[in-house]
């Protein structure tokens, strides 16, 4: 049997065990996952908590039940969302004084087909917490303001899993990397292997 070629070898073997480790690191994210959208439901049942003044530097507070106060409304942004029966639009947040240092509070106050900024000038705010994009997290709204309907409830159950498909996807292209790798050898011995073609002789 002839010796495999060393550098090539080593090279395919080498991005195989990469991609085979990336396909485990994978299976292990997608477990991450679970258990995390698993504390997240569970959160959903804990007792109700009152807006921090600073937000946390973890996700600890993530659709907790929370309450809050908005002493003054310093401005408004609309974002794409969808209320309670999955119709898309626009979700009014609040810019909030909160009578504490810190940020404020962000509060999603509910949600229109129209990017207008509702009239609503504070209150109190019970709600649910759920991540924000710019500010970290921010609190959703039970109760919508004037012209406005719920937005719909966070939940994260939304939040995407991907991981499982990805590993296997890894698994496959190290598969693949490995059959196109043997057929190439073996194409090598085959042609290594021929027998020599008889020179033409002349009369």
């Amino acid at each position: 049997m002839k010796r495999l070629p060393l550098l090539p070898t080593v090279i395919v073997g080498a991005a195989i065990a990469t991609m085979i480790g990336l396909g485990i690191w994978q299976l292990q994210r997608a477990d991450w996952k679970e258990g995390l959208i698993a504390r997240y439901e569970a959160a959903s049942g804990l007792p109700p908590v009152a807006w921090p003044s600073v937000p946390p530097a973890d996700d600890d507070l993530l659709y907790r039940r929370a309450e809050g106060f908005c002493t003054e409304v310093t401005g408004w942004r609309a974002v794409a969302g969808h209320n309670a029966n999955a119709q898309t639009g626009w979700s009014h947040i609040a810019a909030c004084r909160t009578g504490a240092e810190g940020p404020g509070m962000q509060v999603d106050m509910g949600w229109s087909r129209d990017a207008a900024a509702p009239d609503w000038t504070g209150g109190r705010v019970s709600g649910v917490i759920a991540p924000d994009s710019v500010h970290r997290i921010r609190l959703v709204s039970i109760e919508a303001a004037p012209g406005l309907v719920p937005s719909a409830a966070p939940d994260p159950g939304e939040m995407p899993n991907n991981h499982l498909s990805y590993a296997i996807q890894w698994f496959l292209f190290a598969g693949i990397a490995g059959v196109i790798y043997g057929l190439a050898l073996r194409h090598r011995q085959k042609g290594l292997t021929a027998p020599p073609v008889p020179p033409a002789t002349g009369r």
